[in-house]
């Protein structure tokens, strides 16, 4: 991939589906990939979710046949799957069975990733799926290193995305030092909790390996809004600098708030020029 190109979350071309925020398109998966370039952007982070799990094409080898053809059509890559569906069911506050269930689901979607050409696979260890004690602790890092096997044989990094303080995320990371295990940052998480981006940069800036592009506004009483680029508490004069202090080359995918129903494309490309002041 070419240094710092954008790229978009999946859904965010298409109005959302059912009411919700993110999930798999399951009606326009295909019409993403063809507006992709229009909007400005040089590939999409797919999203693996239960909602779209049914029908999403890297669920079957005849579906992961097409979305490799519609990919070269089309000029996109898909260098990331969004591991949304372990929001919905962690690695964490399960029975063992569940537990090693879903385990296998992870050590698959390595092996689906390598088939579409991703690099990582990005698990969410936010909201519903949110590590609050010690002992969730142990019980990621056991599932993360019973999974390194298999990212290694697949040569796919994993991704977290995590809400700790950036010095708890930093020992954290100490705990399962591996060049296949990095961090996801997410300036609208972080803006959207409090944290100083030149704390995160200096806590673990040498793991951060990809990164997503929002805005949350942070709300008395703890609550966050999600808004557009410029209109929350992300400081992104900061973010960037910190960016640059670590060398970082890979792309921006944007996970930003939505404009209006029909106008994707236009809303993306607004999002990118914001964007791209910061990085000239």
């Amino acid at each position: 991939m070419a240094q710092n190109q954008f790229g978009v979350m999946q859904g965010r071309l298409s109005p959302p589906e059912a009411g919700r925020l993110q999930s798999f398109p399951r009606s326009s998966w295909r019409r993403e990939i063809e507006q992709a370039h229009s909007a400005g952007v040089a590939y999409i982070e797919w999203i693996y979710d239960d909602y779209g799990a049914s029908v999403n094409p890297i669920s079957t080898p005849e579906g992961i046949a097409e979305l490799n053809h519609l990919k070269r059509q089309h000029g996109i890559a898909t260098p990331a799957i969004c591991g949304d569906w372990f929001v919905e069911f962690p690695l964490i506050r399960c029975t063992a069975e569940e537990q090693k269930e879903r385990e296998l689901t992870l050590h698959g979607m390595l092996h689906k990733a390598r088939e579409i050409g991703a690099s990582r696979i990005v698990l969410p260890f936010v909201d519903a799926s949110s590590i609050r004690t010690g002992e969730e602790k142990e019980t990621v890092l056991q599932a993360l290193s019973r999974a390194l096997p298999v990212a290694e044989e697949t040569g796919i990094e994993l991704h977290l995305e995590a809400d700790f303080p950036p010095s708890d995320f930093a020992d954290f990371l100490a705990r399962i030092n591996h060049p296949m295990v990095k961090v996801n940052y997410d300036t609208g998480n972080s803006s959207g909790l409090g944290y100083i981006p030149t704390e995160e940069f200096q806590a673990y800036g040498r793991r951060i390996g990809s990164i997503h592009i929002k805005d949350r506004l942070r709300l008395p009483g703890g609550a966050v809004a999600t808004r557009p680029l410029g209109e929350g508490s992300a400081d992104f004069e900061r973010v960037f600098n910190s960016i640059r202090s670590i060398g970082y080359k890979a792309g921006f995918t944007l996970q930003v708030a939505r404009g209006e129903d029909g106008d994707e494309v236009n809303w993306i490309r607004k999002q990118i020029e914001f964007i791209r002041r910061f990085l000239t």
